[in-house]
């Protein structure tokens, strides 16, 4: 597999609007984490803004360079978008390295009386260590820091490559990212720019993540291609179960339907055959129907040996307790299909 994702050990979002008291408050067990631009609700002559903080386990990244990446790669920071208000036409979302550590804590923005168990809009901790700056320390410089143009359905898709790098390079402490809106949106008096984004416990399909992408497709077969559109292909190894910490190699097996007759001491129907060059492979939630992994023609492409085609899958990458479909783009005598067996699996936790 070219693709693997880790998860957040920590987020949260911090906000410039207090309580009536003038406390900020924690909101490290909320399941959105937010950002945002608006006028205070009470003097619409004062701008508030909403930032978010993740991190990712140190261990997680270096490890997956280290024992699964091979050769270059891109790592992106992924969010999905829960819910949004008073957008503008045009913006893009800031993502810094945070420059000094802090504590997720246990609170919710909505906690009555407000929970001061980590960090806030002050306070990186439980209320006794300040930010040297407001709203999080973070190094606002070329080193890991990102400029993302938010598209249409303004679902996050972040390029930290140079950062991630040299996080595992050990040049750039990992205390994590910040997110949060252009300068020009921060504060914002003329509409109220919310972006609400599904966080670590959000308990859906849509946690964050960290992606990382590399080209491991290696197409060296003898084998023919198949180039009938009347082809069959299965995954000869397809189960419906797999544990969140398998690392799966699935087979495809591909021959034409109605195979041309020769004269062999064998059954024509054991012939093996492989996937044309340009094939790839993507997974679906079952239930949403969403591509948890999309076709690409970079990442997801399918590798051929002299016993067929095949794709491998680390099934840590997924939310465990859900069901995934398995699906294969071709082109197969100049059309482009996507082939569905209603390859559909479980992946479980293990204990």
């Amino acid at each position: 597999m070219a693709i693997y994702r880790i998860f957040p050990e920590k987020d949260t979002f911090v906000t410039s609007k207090p309580n009536t008291a003038g406390l900020y408050p924690n909101a490290g067990k909320d399941e959105i984490i937010e950002i945002g631009g608006f006028p205070d609700p009470i003097d619409s002559a004062i701008g508030r803004s909403n930032r978010s903080l993740i991190q990712f386990n140190t261990d997680d990244i270096t490890n997956t360079i280290s024992s699964k990446v091979s050769g270059s790669f891109s790592a992106s920071l992924n969010l999905y978008l829960a819910n949004a208000t008073e957008i503008p036409a045009s913006f893009t979302i800031k993502a810094h390295p945070i420059s000094s550590s802090w504590i997720e804590g246990t609170g919710k923005s909505s906690d009555s009386p407000i929970n001061r168990t980590g960090t806030s809009w002050k306070y990186k901790d439980a209320g006794t260590t300040e930010w040297s700056s407001l709203g999080c320390d973070f190094l606002n410089t070329n080193t890991g820091s990102q400029s993302f143009t938010v598209n249409s359905d303004y679902d996050l898709n972040i390029d930290l490559t140079s950062a991630i790098s040299a996080i595992n390079g050990s040049t750039l402490t990992n205390n994590g990212f910040l997110l949060k809106l252009e300068d020009t949106y921060e504060n914002y008096l003329s509409s109220s720019i919310k972006l609400n984004y599904f966080g670590k416990n959000s308990n859906t399909i849509f946690p964050p993540y960290l992606e990382f992408k590399w080209n491991d497709s290696n197409y060296s077969s003898s084998l023919t291609e198949v180039s009938s559109d009347t082809t069959t292909v299965t995954i000869s190894n397809h189960k419906e179960k797999y544990i969140d910490s398998d690392q799966i190699r699935f087979k495809i097996a591909a021959r034409p339907k109605y195979p041309t007759r020769t004269f062999t001491t064998s059954s024509i129907y054991l012939t093996k055959y492989k996937l044309p060059e340009e094939s790839y492979w993507g997974i679906k939630d079952e239930f949403s129907n969403e591509m948890i992994v999309d076709f690409d023609s970079n990442y997801t492409k399918i590798s051929a040996d002299d016993n067929g085609s095949y794709f491998d899958v680390y099934m840590n990458s997924f939310q465990p307790e859900r069901h995934y479909r398995l699906l294969i783009k071709t082109t197969i005598d100049n059309s482009t299909v996507v082939l569905d067996n209603k390859n559909i699996f479980k992946v479980v936790s293990n204990g």
